[in-house]
């Protein structure tokens, strides 16, 4: 899957610009990327974290 595909699947996961911890975590298994990759697209897309697992968020 290229970047841009990722990218993608990550913005409709996320259409409000938030997804919450656990949505995040089932996306990054369904998108076959560890979860710090998909910090990472995350926080370049400005997509937050909601109902942060481990309160960080």
């Amino acid at each position: 899957m290229s970047i841009e595909e990722l990218k993608n699947r990550i913005r409709a996961a996320a259409p409000e610009d938030r997804i919450d911890c656990a949505a995040a975590f089932e996306l990054a298994k369904t998108l076959n990327i560890s979860e710090s990759r998909l910090g990472e697209l995350l926080n370049e897309l400005r997509i937050k974290i909601t109902q942060c697992q481990l309160g960080c968020f």
